[in-house]
């Protein structure tokens, strides 16, 4: 009994003595919680804090009205996120794949004699985009043949017996009606005739236009294609697969002449079959007018391939224009080692037809209803539904904020293609205070060193195009012509990022914008940016047009991947192969914000023109309703 007092004894002792031991230890970790607990963001601000570094100062980011929305941290790098900004995910995997199988016969093969495929398209808004007339009807009333040129009327008899002109088409417009012209005379077996390229967008006002038409058009001039593209490279690039012609040949001291007629919208194989090859066995010549979207999406992989052929290798510029846009990509790779290229839409009669609000207030509303009055089968739209549905180009604003919340710091340097954009540099401000290195091609390059392109809309925008190509990030606050290409363009090329705003999703952030910390903003920024970023896959074969989205014509290398796969990964590598899984189903949940996107250039035949007809179920086709308002056609297409 003595015993086990004296062991009781002894273990309370030893009790005794670990009490203050282990009180100083609950003690320490419960002033060790209590730090955390100050100290620890909230969960919705703890992903951005993650990815930020400190900073001491930051950009006062004002509203439309002028009411401060928040402060953008000043961060020079952008802050250091899980991801590589400058590259895409796994686009080492991916390549450009567009040569023909064994079974695609060559064109000296299959070509027919006495088949000649001419292509022709009416114009867009490059004329009324430069001033040209203060009214879309302004010299209809003028029966002068040159004026009716300036009036979209250029198909008709000018200098000529037959037409070869693609008519005041934008440069995007060109190539890409280029590119689907080689593979309808393919489907045809015909021989193609290089279109004529028909601008006039150098004429800056009204009256000297008038003037002009009040004399004659002798000293009309015409774009040709050899003065933007390497025609010779084109036509001996392809000669394995079209046979190609400068003009059309003669018939007993003759130009052969053409018989003119439309295709369906979206016009595949079969339609192209039943429809024009019976004319052109009965007229030998036939040009296609009005020749934008009149090729399917869906077609022959073969032909598929050839698309891509033409567009990525054959179709080339001209050493001039190559040649000052590779001075401007040189001038900004001096400035910076990497650079943003923005593609910014926001001309007044493009903000003007879209039917958005934005945020200018009466004026605004003032001024861009009185542009719109130009149209007269455009009706009132409701700018919050326009808005809510995606349909409204980004401001520069809020490309600004968009682009510093995905982690571009404030010392990127930016190169911005545009035209006039609506309120100039007041509506300019807020970007450059974003990113003060803020360049064009007009501030890196002298004047006279763009003298020989700026009489021509086309081929300055041509130096934009290769700029934008080249740059390490494309943006585009509007999916438009220049950006549809460009991304097909940026995929088949190695997946350089391409930035594309998911106009559904952010509408609804920037509207609530005022609510919300900076971090909290960046943080769903980033969220639903996801598949819209250019990393391959995010669109699922098939989707949007083609140019767009050239599947096909990429091929993925499965043994480099599959050696990728087998070696150890680290953690940091593991999540990245998660996150890059992540943005691939995304494609999944943004499939409504994808499908307006991808539709944007038909946005103006639902607005503008009653549909009629269904053409071989490919397409409706609004070219079989005339209309007084030939503007309508082009105003987002670029």
């Amino acid at each position: 009994m003595a015993s086990q007092r004296r062991r009781h004894h002894h273990n309370n002792n030893r009790l005794r003595l670990l009490l203050p031991v282990i009180s100083a230890i609950f003690f320490l970790l419960f002033i060790l919680f209590f730090l955390l607990s100050i100290l620890a963001p909230s969960p919705t601000d703890s992903d951005q804090l993650r990815h930020s570094t400190s900073h001491v100062s930051s950009t006062v980011i004002d509203g439309p009205s002028g009411v401060p929305v928040f402060r953008v941290p000043d961060q020079r790098d952008g802050g250091s996120l899980d991801r590589d900004i400058w590259s895409s995910r796994n686009a080492q995997y991916y390549h450009g794949c567009s040569d023909s199988s064994k079974k695609f016969a060559k064109a000296e093969d299959v070509t027919r004699p006495n088949r000649y495929l001419a292509i022709a398209a009416s114009g867009g808004l490059n004329q009324q985009r430069t001033g040209l007339f203060s009214s879309p009807n302004t010299c209809l009333r003028v029966r002068n043949q040159a004026c009716l040129v300036l009036c979209h009327k250029a198909t008709y008899v000018i200098g000529s017996n037959y037409k070869l002109f693609i008519v005041g088409a934008k440069l995007n417009k060109h190539s890409w009606q280029i590119v689907d012209a080689v593979v309808a005379a393919r489907i045809l077996n015909a021989t193609l005739v290089i279109p004529k390229l028909d601008q006039k967008s150098f004429w800056k006002d009204a009256r000297l236009a008038l003037r002009f038409c009040a004399k004659d058009f002798s000293n009309l001039q015409f774009l040709n294609f050899s003065e933007i593209f390497d025609v010779d490279r084109f036509i001996s690039f392809l000669s394995k697969d079209v046979k190609i012609i400068k003009q059309l040949p003669k018939k007993r001291g003759k130009t052969l002449s053409t018989y003119n007629m439309r295709v369906p919208r979206k016009c595949n194989e079969r339609c192209y079959q039943n429809r024009v090859l019976p004319v052109l066995l009965k007229r030998h010549a036939v040009q296609l007018s009005k020749f934008d979207y009149r090729l399917s999406n869906r077609l022959d992989t073969d032909l598929q391939k050839l698309r891509c052929r033409v567009n990525y290798r054959a179709l080339s510029f001209t050493d001039p224009i190559r040649e000052m846009g590779e001075k401007l990509v040189q001038r900004m790779r001096l400035r910076s080692k990497h650079f943003i290229a923005l593609h910014l839409r926001f001309e007044p009669d493009m903000l003007a037809f879209s039917g958005c609000y934005y945020g200018g207030g009466d004026k605004e509303r003032k001024e861009l209803s009185a542009i719109r009055k130009r149209w007269k089968t455009l009706h009132i739209s409701n700018p919050d539904k326009e808005r809510r549905h995606g349909k409204c180009p980004l401001t520069p604003l809020e490309v600004g904020l968009m682009l510093r919340a995905l982690g571009y710091g404030s010392n990127v340097h930016i190169y911005v293609a545009s035209g006039e954009v609506y309120g100039g540099e007041e509506t300019l401000a807020p970007l450059k205070a974003l990113f003060p290195h803020f360049h064009s091609k007009e501030t890196i390059a002298k004047k006279e060193e763009l003298a020989p392109f700026s009489r021509f809309s086309s081929r300055m925008a041509a130096l934009d195009f290769i700029v934008c190509d080249e740059s390490d990030v494309f943006v585009t606050n509007n999916n438009g012509n220049m950006a549809r290409i460009l991304a097909g363009r940026r995929k088949y090329f190695g997946h350089k990022p391409t930035i594309r705003p998911n106009a559904k999703k952010l509408y609804r952030l920037f509207l609530n914008q005022t609510n919300m910390t900076w971090e909290v903003f960046a943080s769903k920024v980033r969220s639903y940016q996801r598949g819209f970023m250019g990393e391959p896959n995010e669109v699922r074969p098939g989707r949007g047009e083609f140019h767009e989205n050239p599947a096909c014509c990429i091929c993925e290398d499965t043994v480099l991947k599959a050696k990728s796969d087998s070696l150890p990964r680290k953690v940091g590598k593991e999540m990245e192969h998660a996150e890059s899984k992540k943005d691939i189903i995304s494609d999944d949940q943004n499939d409504d914000d994808e499908l307006e996107l991808s539709d944007m250039d038909d946005y103006e035949d639902q607005r503008g023109f009653p549909e009629k007809g269904l053409y071989n179920g490919t397409a409706l086709d609004y070219d079989a309703v005339t209309s007084e308002e030939p503007e309508l056609e082009e105003m987002l297409s670029d």
